[in-house]
């Protein structure tokens, strides 16, 4: 399945222009044969917008998801995007998967937050696999500093998950969970891992960028660099299974070991 990343920021504050953008960019994916369209971290609405959050926050069956479901339908492809959801007086960091037909396949709340921005603003989710199928991929979700807890991606290995969504807002000087990290992360687990990243200078935070799609032999299939950017790779089932097949990683572990761990 092919698979656009877009590394933006979007317009902070603005969840009109945020979904103008995410419309503009799913027009180029689709003309480039993508069926999957991922975004940043918070791209809905910005990440360094305060207060701003929890107005702007809704729920899973909100306005703009109808947007974005609509900006699926017209594209015909699905898409995965980061929002502030709202459940009650409740406020998660969510991630939301809207198939190419409209529906809301699935919805991950961020279960590990990061600093204090996020702990002001936001209530952990605490279901730490979330999937859905597309087109006979099973898709996976994680947000951002979830996914640099190995604990959370095995388990999503272990659930059977193929593609790895990870909407995120990685910031200066942690670029190295990009560059390093997200390849090792596909490698061990026997997965592909879209890792879509924030660009540019956003409150006091300078994004780095550098999103990737990297294979489960722990190669890149393309990175973006440090600006706004669409980047599209394939995921490729057949090359998955074979890989799957020669790596030992998963067939060899010996949980009645990992007692201490928990």
């Amino acid at each position: 399945m092919r698979t656009a990343l877009l590394q933006s920021s979007g317009r902070p504050g603005s969840t009109a222009e945020n979904l103008k953008v995410l419309d503009e960019a799913a027009g180029r994916a689709a003309a480039a044969g993508a069926g999957l369209l991922v975004t940043s971290e918070l791209f809905l609405t910005g990440y360094a917008i305060g207060d701003e959050i929890g107005r702007l926050a809704e729920p899973a069956d909100g306005d703009c998801a109808d947007g974005i479901a609509e900006i699926a339908t017209n594209h015909g492809l699905a898409i995965a995007y980061g929002y502030p959801e709202r459940a009650g007086d409740t406020v998660f960091n969510s991630a939301q998967l809207i198939s190419a037909d409209g529906t809301r396949l699935a919805n991950h709340r961020k279960t590990h937050l990061f600093g204090c921005f996020e702990r002001d603003h936001f209530t952990p989710g605490d279901e730490p696999v979330v999937q859905a199928e597309i087109d006979g991929l099973r898709i996976g979700i994680l947000i951002c500093y979830d996914v640099e807890f190995p604990e959370n991606v095995r388990a999503h290995a272990l659930a059977g998950t193929d593609l790895l969504v990870v909407p995120t807002a990685q910031m200066h000087p942690f670029q190295f969970v990009a560059e390093s990290m997200i390849p090792v992360r596909a490698f061990e687990n026997q997965m592909y891992v879209a890792y879509v990243n924030r660009a540019g200078r956003e409150g006091e935070f300078e994004f780095v960028g550098l999103s990737t799609l990297a294979g489960p032999d722990g190669i890149a299939r393309t990175r973006a660099g440090r600006g706004e950017e669409l980047v599209i790779a394939d995921v490729d089932p057949a090359f998955l299974a074979a890989s799957r097949a020669n790596n030992p990683y998963l067939r060899d572990r010996r949980p009645g070991l990992y007692g201490p761990l928990v």
